[in-house]
C-alpha cells in the first residue's frame, strides 16, 4: 500500500501478499524476459506492452513476495543494467552527433 493511503501500515499479512493471478503472471513473465535477455525495464515494458512503472513495480515490489529466488536473480540484472546506464547514454549521444554531422555534409 502507498504511504498516503488511509489504511497504510496494515499488518494483515494475507492482505499484503494476496495478488490477482494476472498480476502474478505478469510479474513472472517480466522476470523471465528480463533474465533470458538481460533486458532493461524499458525493453521489458515494450515487449510486454505495459508501462515502465508497471514493470518496475512488478520486478522490485511484487516479485520478491511471489518468488524471492527469482527476484534476487532479477535484481542482479537490474543492478548490472544500472551500472552500464552511463555507457549506453554516452553511446546514444555519440550516435546523435554523428548523425547530425553526416546530415550537414549532404
Amino acid at each position: 500500500m502507498l504511504p498516503h493511503h488511509k489504511d497504510a501500515g496494515a499488518t494483515n499479512e494475507k492482505e499484503e501478499i494476496e495478488m490477482k493471478d494476472y498480476i502474478i503472471e505478469r510479474a513472472l513473465s517480466a522476470a523471465a524476459y528480463t533474465l533470458d535477455n538481460h533486458s532493461t525495464i524499458r525493453e521489458t515494458a515494450k515487449v510486454l506492452k505495459v508501462s515502465k512503472s508497471t514493470v518496475h513495480v512488478d520486478l522490485t515490489d511484487r516479485l520478491p513476495k511471489i518468488d524471492p529466488q527469482i527476484a534476487s536473480e532479477v535484481r542482479g540484472v537490474l543492478m548490472a543494467n544500472k551500472a552500464k546506464r552511463h555507457i549506453r547514454g554516452g553511446e546514444a549521444t555519440k550516435l546523435l552527433y554523428r548523425r547530425l554531422k553526416d546530415a550537414k555534409k549532404v
